[in-house]
């Protein structure tokens, strides 16, 4: 088991997928996990089978595209908990397109929800870690941010993003015991990946080139990132750590 001490942690597009099995295995670990998305019925529903199953949760709707949005649920929760010492900034959409083709909505929806989010929630909930001298920040950025992918430059540009953010925070707030890092997956089998899972045509390209020649699962990605969360984790800052099967080798 890992060693958690009591924390409260913020799982952003917790509602599905690597977010939900994030939520999940700090809840595990007796982490206090509050659960964000966009949905109320999925966030709450995640939230609700954490408390069935023992653990402690608290849904909360909020579309991480809205700046307002985040700073009312910031300023309300450090109301109600003394800090909120692990942040998980994993929200994320896909608008695909060539660049040629892509509405300036497309690019602008996506940057707004994959890479803004990061900063205003980090830009709110950090200052309470660094005065209590302890924290973890975990990015759940993407294979496609660190090698291109064609068709999603929008997609691309916002998890490149997330990774020079996750290496700037990580110099801003070291001397104040607050570690960032990220978390790069690869193909990964979650709702945002079933048209390609489940199309063994597309699934044959794609495993071709993945060395280990299977998709991941959204557990693979969520033990490491609870791992970053942790107190063992506590010298390890501005790295980015690919769950890819290989691809980015």
């Amino acid at each position: 088991m890992l060693t958690f001490n009591h924390r409260t942690a913020l799982v952003t597009g917790a509602g599905r997928g690597i977010g939900k099995a994030i939520a999940e295995v700090l809840a595990r670990h007796g982490v206090t996990v509050i659960c964000v998305s966009k949905s109320a019925d999925s966030c709450g529903a995640v939230a609700a089978a954490i408390t069935a199953a023992g653990g402690r949760a608290k849904a909360l709707a909020v579309d991480v595209a809205d700046g307002a949005a985040i700073a009312a649920a910031a300023d309300s929760l450090l109301k109600e908990f003394p800090a909120i010492d692990i942040l998980v900034n994993n929200a994320g959409i896909t608008r695909d397109g060539l660049l040629f083709r892509m509405s300036d909505a497309d690019w602008n929806d996506v940057i707004s929800t994959n890479l803004t989010s990061c900063f205003h929630w980090t830009k709110l909930l950090a200052r309470p870690m660094t005065r209590a001298r302890w924290g973890r920040i975990v990015n759940i950025t993407s294979v496609s941010g660190v090698m291109g992918n064609a068709g999603q430059a929008n997609y691309s540009a916002a998890k490149a993003g997330m990774i020079g953010l996750t290496k700037t925070l990580a110099r801003e707030f070291s001397a104040r015991s607050v570690t960032v890092n990220a978390v790069a997956p690869g193909f990964i089998k979650t709702d945002m990946t079933n048209e390609f899972v489940n199309n063994p045509e597309a699934s044959a390209r794609i495993l071709e080139a993945v060395p280990l020649k299977r998709f991941g699962e959204s557990a693979d990605v969520a033990n490491l990132a609870a791992y970053l969360c942790s107190e063992e984790a506590g010298y390890i800052t501005g790295q980015v750590f690919n769950v890819d099967g290989g691809m980015a080798m």
